[in-house]
C-alpha cells in the first residue's frame, strides 16, 4: 500500500524544490509533511513522536539554508523522517526500517543531505563542529553548519564537551536546542529543570520577544547588524540572570526560546541567526507527536515507536495470540529484579534513560529510592554504580550492549581494574532489528571477555535468565558479572520457576550425540534445539551443549566435547572476531586438540537493518543456516535443507 502525498508536497524532490515555493505555502507543505508521516508510520511502523515534534523546524531548516552546501546534522535521527521525505526519498519512505529498504535514520552512504551517520545520542555537536572547523580550514567561510540535538541527548556527556569547544571555536555554528521535555522517557536532571525554567520566566520571554521584534527588524540594519545585536544583548544580560548563564557561560550566544511550530517566525529568525557569526545556539520549544491528537495528549513514551496503529482512532494495533507466550526479556529482567530486591535491600538498580526500554520502570514504581534514571550518560551510569559497589551495594546496571560501547573504559578503569561487583545487564545483545548498525548488540561478548575481573554469561531461555541474575545477586566481594539477552520474546510462556543458584563457569549438555557437537551461547541456542529435534527425527543425532558462560569456560565440559566428537559447530548472535567460538579455538589450542570447528555468527562487516530472522539468515546462523552447515559437515547430502 503506497501513500499519496499532498499536493504541494507531490512536487518537493529536493529542498531545492522546497526553496522555490513562496513563504506562505509552507504552512501547506507542513500539513502535509506531517499528515504524510502519519499516514505512513500508521502502516508500516517506526519512530512517530520524534518526528511530528519537529516538522516545522525541518522545513524552515531546509527553507532558510542552501543544503546539502550548508551541512545539517541530526542528533540520533529519530526525527529525521521530514527531512528523508524532503530530501529525495518520498517515494521510497514505505521502505523505511524493513530489510534492504531505507535506513530508520539518517546514513551517509543513503544521500548527500545525511551529513553524519546516527544512532546514538549526544553526537551532532561535535560532529558539526568539526565539520564548521574542516570548513574554515578550507577556505569555505560562507558554508553554514547546524546541529539539530534534543533537550534529553543534551545530557549526554560528549555533548557537554563540544558545547564547551564550540565556544571558542568562533566558526559558523549553530546549535537548535529542540527542547521537548522528552527522550524516549522523561527527561530527569537539573538540565531539564534549568530549560524548564527558562521557558516559564515571564521575565525573561518578555525580554526575550522584545529582542525578536527587533532582530526581525535586523535585514534593514545592514552590516550593522552584529553591532546592534551586541548592544542589545548587552543591555538585556543582567536581566536574564541566571536563566541565560549557563549558555552564554561557554561563550555560545543564545537565542529563545521561541515556538518550534511556527513555520514562519522561524524562517525568519533562522534567516537572521545565518548573517550572525560564530557559536551560536537557538532554543526551540516543541511538542512531541504534534499535529496528532493521540500523540500530543497520549503516553509520549509509547508514541515514541508505537508500531502500527489505527490513525482515525489512535488504537495501537497488537497482536492477538489464543495461548500464552512468552514475554520479553526485558520484562523477565524487570519483574525478577524486583524479587530479588525484595528479598535483599542492598540491591539497587541503575539504567541511563531506558527505564521503560529496560523494564527498569517495575523497579521504579516499587522500589522508587532503590532504581536510579542518570539520563542519556552511559559512562556515568558505570563509574555511579562502581561508587555504589564500594558501599556494599549490588548495583544491576541495566544497559543496551550498544550503549554499554560508549562506556567501555569505565568499565576497565572504574569497574575491572577495582575488581567491583556490579552487574552489568545488557538488553538487545545481537541484532536489534529495524534500528540496525548503530543498534546491533554485536561486539559485547568479544569486548568483554578479553577484561580481567569480569564474568561473561547469556541465558538461553527465561528461566536460565532469572538464575542467573540470582546468581550475580549473591554477595560477593570482586569481579563483574555481565548477562547479555536479546530483543524480543523469550520461549517459556510459564517463566516464573523458583530461583536455582548456577555455579559460575559451568554450562549444560542438553543431548548426547555421534560424531558432530553444537556449542552455543545465548538465547541462539534455542535454534540449535530446533535443528537438533528435527534432524532426530530423520536419525541424525547431534550433541548440543549450552555453554552458559563464554568467561570463565566451563573446561570440563569442553574436555568432554573435544573428547568425544570430532566435529564441532559453534554459534553465537555476536561478532566472530574475539567472541564465543574464538574462545572455543583458544582452548582447543591451549589443550591440543584437533577437532574440525565451525564458527556461526555476525561476520566481520556492518550488517544492515532487518527482522532479526532475516538478519540472521543473512548471516548463516537462523535454523535453516545452522542446518546446512551441519549436513555439509556430516556429508548428508540426501538430506532435504
Amino acid at each position: 500500500m503506497l501513500i499519496t502525498p499532498g499536493p504541494l508536497l507531490q512536487q518537493i524532490n529536493s529542498p531545492e524544490d522546497l526553496r522555490k515555493l513562496d513563504p506562505d505555502k509552507l504552512i501547506q507543505v507542513c500539513e502535509e509533511l506531517r499528515q504524510f508521516i502519519i499516514d505512513n508510520v500508521s502502516v508500516y511502523g517506526g519512530h512517530f513522536g520524534a518526528s511530528l515534534g519537529v516538522v516545522e523546524l525541518t522545513v524552515a531548516l531546509h527553507y532558510v539554508f542552501k543544503t546539502p552546501y550548508d551541512l545539517l546534522v541530526w542528533d540520533v535521527g529519530h526525527q529525521a523522517y521530514g527531512h528523508k521525505i524532503l530530501t529525495g526519498r518520498r517515494d521510497v519512505f514505505h521502505t523505511n526500517r524493513i530489510y534492504r529498504g531505507i535506513s530508520g535514520f539518517p546514513k551517509r552512504s543513503e544521500s548527500p543531505y545525511d551529513t553524519f551517520g546516527v544512532g546514538h545520542s549526544s553526537t551532532s555537536v561535535s560532529a558539526a563542529l568539526g565539520m564548521a572547523q574542516a570548513s574554515r580550514y578550507l577556505g569555505l567561510e560562507d558554508r553554514q553548519h547546524i546541529a539539530v540535538i534534543g533537550d534529553g541527548a543534551l545530557t549526554g556527556g560528549i555533548a557537554f564537551e563540544g558545547l564547551n569547544n564550540a565556544g571558542v571555536s568562533n566558526t559558523n555554528l549553530l546549535i537548535i536546542l529542540n527542547d521537548n521535555c522528552m527522550s524516549i522517557d522523561p527527561n530527569v536532571g537539573a538540565l531539564k529543570d534549568y530549560l524548564t525554567d527558562i521557558t516559564t520566566s515571564r521575565t525573561y520571554n518578555k525580554l526575550k520577544d522584545e529582542v525578536w521584534n527587533l532582530l526581525g527588524k535586523l535585514s534593514t540594519f545592514g552590516k550593522s547588524a552584529q553591532e546592534i545585536v551586541s548592544k542589545i544583548e548587552n543591555g538585556i544580560k543582567s536581566a536574564l540572570l541566571s536563566q541565560s548563564n549557563f549558555f552564554e557561560s561557554l561563550n555560545l550566544r543564545y537565542f529563545g526560546p521561541v515556538d518550534g511550530h511556527d513555520v514562519h517566525h522561524l524562517v525568519n529568525i533562522l534567516q537572521d541567526l545565518r548573517e550572525i557569526k560564530g557559536p551560536k545556539i537557538l532554543h526551540c520549544v516543541t511538542v512531541k507527536g504534534k499535529g496528532y491528537g493521540p500523540a500530543e495528549k497520549g503516553n509520549a513514551t509509547t508514541w515514541h515507536a508505537p508500531g502500527t496503529f489505527d490513525k482515525i482512532t489512535g488504537e495501537i494495533h497488537k497482536k492477538v495470540y489464543s495461548t500464552p507466550q512468552p514475554p520479553k526479556y526485558q520484562d523477565v529482567f524487570g519483574h525478577t529484579l524486583v524479587e530479588l530486591a525484595r528479598m535483599n535491600d542492598k540491591i539497587v538498580g541503575v539504567t541511563p534513560a531506558m527505564p521503560s526500554g529496560s523494564s527498569m520502570n517495575i523497579m521504579m514504581k516499587e522500589f522508587p529510592d532503590r532504581a536510579f534514571d542518570v539520563g542519556i550518560a552511559e559512562q556515568h551510569a558505570v563509574t555511579f554504580s562502581a561508587g555504589m559497589a564500594t558501599q556494599g551495594l549490588i548495583p544491576f546496571c541495566n544497559i543496551y550492549s550498544t550503549f554499554m560501547q560508549r562506556a567501555y573504559d569505565q568499565v576497565i578503569h572504574d569497574v575491572c581494574i577495582q575488581n567491583l561487583p556490579v552487574n552489568f545487564c545488557l538488553d538487545r545483545a545481537g541484532f536489534a532489528g529495524a534500528d540496525g548498525p548503530t543498534h546491533h548488540g554485536a561486539f559485547d561478548l568479544a569486548y568483554f571477555r578479553c577484561l580481567p575481573n569480569m564474568i561473561v554469561s547469556a541465558p538461553m531461555n527465561e528461566q536460565e535468565l532469572r538464575n542467573l541474575m540470582y546468581t550475580a545477586s549473591l554477595p560477593r566481594k570482586e569481579k563483574a558479572f555481565s548477562i547479555r539477552y536479546p530483543r524480543g520474546q523469550g520461549v517459556m510462556p510459564d517463566w516464573r520457576k523458583p530461583f536455582e543458584k548456577i555455579e559460575i563457569g559451568t554450562g549444560r549438555r542438553l543431548r548426547e550425540g555421534h560424531e558432530l557437537a553444537i556449542l552455543t551461547i545465548g538465547h541462539i541456542g534455542n535454534y540449535a534445539a530446533e535443528v537438533c529435534n528435527e534432524l532426530e527425527a530423520q536419525g541424525i543425532y547431534l550433541g548440543h551443549y549450552d555453554m552458559r558462560f563464554v568467561k570463565p569456560l566451563d573446561e570440563k565440559l569442553l574436555h568432554e566435547v573435544f573428547g568425544r566428537y570430532a566435529k564441532v559447530v559453534t554459534v553465537e548472535d555476536g561478532c566472530l572476531q574475539g567472541g564465543f567460538g574464538s574462545a572455543i579455538l583458544e582452548f582447543m589450542a591451549d589443550y591440543n586438540y584437533h577437532a574440525q570447528v565451525v564458527r556461526l555468527g555476525i561476520p566481520d562487516r556492518v550488517v544492515e537493518h532487518g527482522e532479526q530472522i532475516e538478519l540472521h539468515a543473512e548471516c548463516g546462523f537462523d535454523p535453516e543456516g545452522i542446518k546446512r552447515t551441519v549436513l555439509r559437515l556430516l556429508q548428508h547430502v540426501s538430506v532435504k535443507v
